[in-house]
Parts: C-alpha cells; structure tokens; sequence
C-alpha cells in the first residue's frame, strides 16, 4: 500500500509538471495532465494515504464529547499545576 501511495503521488506530480512544461499551443492538452494531476493527488493518494493511516485507530478518541472536554480540562489543570511548583 506504501508503494502504491507514492507511485501515485509521483506519477501526479508528474503530470502536473509535464503539463506546465507544454507548450502555449497546447493549452487544452496541458490543462487536461494539471488537472488529472490533481485529481489523483487529492482523489487518490490522500484517501489512499488516510485509510492506510487510520487502520486500527478509534475515531471515538479524536471526537469532541463530553468526556473528552473533562479529560483535557483535567490535564490543564494539571499542567497549570506543575509549572507553579
């Protein structure tokens, strides 16, 4: 999956470069490699690269609920704590 992410992203930015590279004459074909460029960095590698990174991780820890808001009130107080001492 690694490898895949980064095949992606270097075949992206790749096109993405090829097409700014292109000739003034060739306008419509230089927009079609910037934007296929751009689709594959943000509709391919990054979903790619998120579901990779999340695997085995609980959303329930990032979210913001009330338990969470008392957990981090508590460890500001006690960090408040220990910069006075």
């Amino acid at each position: 999956m690694k490898y895949l992410i980064i095949a992606v992203i270097l075949a992206s930015f790749a096109s993405i470069i090829y097409g700014f590279s292109l000739d003034e004459d060739q306008k419509a074909r230089a927009d079609r490699f910037i934007g296929s460029g751009t689709v594959g960095l943000f509709l391919v590698a990054m979903p790619l690269f998120l579901i990779k990174e999340s695997r085995g991780k609980s959303m329930k820890d990032y979210m913001l609920n009330e338990e969470n808001i008392r957990k981090m009130n508590a460890r500001e107080k006690e960090k408040g704590k220990k910069k006075k001492e």
